[in-house]
Formats: structure tokens, sequence, C-alpha cells
């Protein structure tokens, strides 16, 4: 299940349970709204509830990343999971945007709305 909502600066999506292509395509029209009306979009990801997800999400996950690789800015993901943090690193490879772990929420937010530098270091991927 996905919850996403759309704030000042960022889509915040929250993914719990499993994560499945239906879900990440809801995501993706969301994240193509958010280009279309402002050139850009800034993402903060909150994985920390995520058991699982499917294959073919993760397929969709890098192709979607590879098509749209200049239309992010900054990328927030919150998790502790290995994987996950190695799928970052890869579409960190994938896509222009900047993209940065995080321990918690509130620390993704926190860099997500500034301009400059982070108040809290990020965790490096």
């Amino acid at each position: 299940m996905i919850s996403i909502t759309h704030e000042q600066h960022y889509v915040h999506a929250a993914v719990i349970g499993e994560f499945t292509i239906a879900d990440f395509r809801e995501f993706a029209q969301d994240v193509l709204y958010e280009i279309r009306f402002h050139g850009h979009a800034n993402l903060l990801f909150d994985l920390t509830e995520m058991i699982s997800y499917t294959l073919d999400m993760a397929v969709e996950e890098v192709r979607f990343t590879r098509e749209h690789k200049r239309d992010f800015g900054r990328v927030a993901v919150v998790t502790d999971d290995q994987w996950v943090t190695w799928s970052a690193w890869l579409n960190q490879l994938l896509s222009d945007g900047e993209i940065e772990l995080f321990p918690n929420v509130d620390a993704a937010r926190d860099w997500l709305t500034q301009d400059g530098t982070a108040t809290q270091a990020p965790a490096s991927i």
C-alpha cells in the first residue's frame, strides 16, 4: 500500500507493507503531475514500514528513473534496509537528481525544504 501527499516543496510517498506495481504506477502519476506543473520533482520516500516489494515494481522503477533522469531535483529516502540502500545507489547512477538516505522523516524533510546544505547530514550511500 502507498500513501501519497503533495507538500509545498516535495511529493511525500510512504510505503506500508508490500510495494507493488500498482502502487508504483499510482506514485508515477503523481510524480508526472508534479513534473508537468513545476518542471521537476523533489521526492520524500518513507520506506520504514515497507516489508517487501515485487520484482515487476523494481523493474518499473528503474525504467521510470531512466526515462525521467533529468526530471528529479532532490530525492530523500528514509530507510534502514540494506537492499533499499543498494537500490538508491543504483538509482543515483541512473538519475541526475540528488539522492540521499536518511534515518528519519524529519531529517529528510529538513533537507528537502532547504535551499542549501541539510541541517543533519544524510547517511552515506
